[in-house]
């Protein structure tokens, strides 16, 4: 089932690697079809050379119905957020170093760029600490982010969401670029403050990009 989603799950997650999002087998992708069923990748599995056969699906209950692997651990979290987010139909758990460390200086990365804006909708909440393989990380996510796509996990990573998984990628990259120009004007400043976008930017920035790309 699902062979094409499968395929889009393993292409972002080999690039959320390549690109230095997650390192070895961590993190984790998954999207929402239309039924409840939840599409996902397998634990402690490498995405360098995962096949579509590999991708396990999870009905509504978060049973396994294709698929002999174990799902992410995570998966308690994931179908947490989707149980309770019903405008979400993708997610990216990653543990980016940038994002990550904007976390444990502050409650939220500011909006300081017009990238993050777009796609994440402003700035970026921090939610207090919740371990891997817990309910916890969906209970924090869904408290904490709010109207954003993207909510830092203290001390953990970073979980985006989307209606598609183009657009719980497009959060996970841009948040990290936005990390570390926030991370690089802190340490460059005398004071340790930056220039911040003002809400009129903010809004104008989600708004421009709303007709961003090809129809």
């Amino acid at each position: 089932m699902y062979e094409n989603e499968k395929l889009e799950i393993i292409a972002v997650a080999q690039e959320i690697k390549r690109i230095g999002l997650v390192q070895l087998t961590g993190g984790n992708v998954s999207v929402r079809m239309k039924n409840g069923d939840i599409v996902v990748t397998p634990s402690g599995m490498p995405y360098e050379t995962m096949t579509p056969d590999q991708v396990l699906v999870l009905n509504k209950e978060g049973e396994v119905i294709e698929g002999t692997l174990r799902p992410s651990v995570d998966a308690i979290a994931l179908k947490y957020i989707y149980d309770h987010c019903p405008d979400v139909s993708a997610i990216i758990h990653t543990h980016q170093p940038y994002a990550t460390a904007a976390g444990l200086v502050g409650d939220e990365m500011p909006a300081c760029c017009t990238t993050l804006c777009n796609v994440c909708l402003g700035s970026v909440p921090v939610a207090p600490y919740s371990a891997a393989a817990s309910e916890d990380m969906g209970i924090q996510t869904v408290e904490y982010i709010g109207d954003k796509r993207a909510v830092i996990l203290k001390h953990h990573g970073v979980i985006a969401v989307g209606p598609t998984l183009h657009d719980a990628e497009c959060s996970v990259v841009y948040l990290e670029d936005a990390a570390k120009c926030y991370l690089a004007a802190k340490a460059a400043s005398p004071t340790g403050e930056i220039a911040l976008m003002t809400p009129s930017q903010v809004e104008e920035a989600v708004n421009t990009h709303k007709t961003y790309g090809q129809n």
